[in-house]
């Protein structure tokens, strides 16, 4: 697997895999559309205004003191709208298992590869 793999996991929320020198990057970029749709639709709800006036609220606070509980409360509010999981069907989850091992497993270091004598 290459540093650039951009083959995706499929399923309703992609997932990309990237490797570094460190460890794994896992790419949810579909995951983070979802959740930023799911933050305006609790923010512009007419059957429920409480995320939006929260938001009104903060925006009219003149300190910051005035502004951290209508912050922490819309923080709570968003959390609980957004969508958080990744569904995975049939082999996927295992294809994602296999490719994190590989992903994972050892790496040589260009600088400690030893020379052949």
């Amino acid at each position: 697997m290459s540093n650039d793999d951009r083959t995706p996991i499929t399923g309703p929320i992609p997932i990309y895999i990237k490797t570094t020198p460190g460890g794994i990057v896992l790419d949810l970029a579909a995951l983070t559309q979802l959740v930023v749709g799911d933050v305006l639709d609790a923010l512009l709800d007419p059957t429920d205004t409480g995320a939006w006036d929260l938001l009104q609220e903060l925006a009219e606070g003149t300190t910051a003191t005035d502004r951290r509980l209508p912050y922490e409360e819309l923080v709570e509010q968003l959390t609980e709208a957004a969508s958080s999981r990744v569904p995975l069907y049939g082999a996927k989850p295992l294809e994602l298992a296999e490719r994190l091992v590989k992903a994972a497993g050892p790496k040589p270091v260009p600088n400690q590869v030893r020379r052949a004598s």
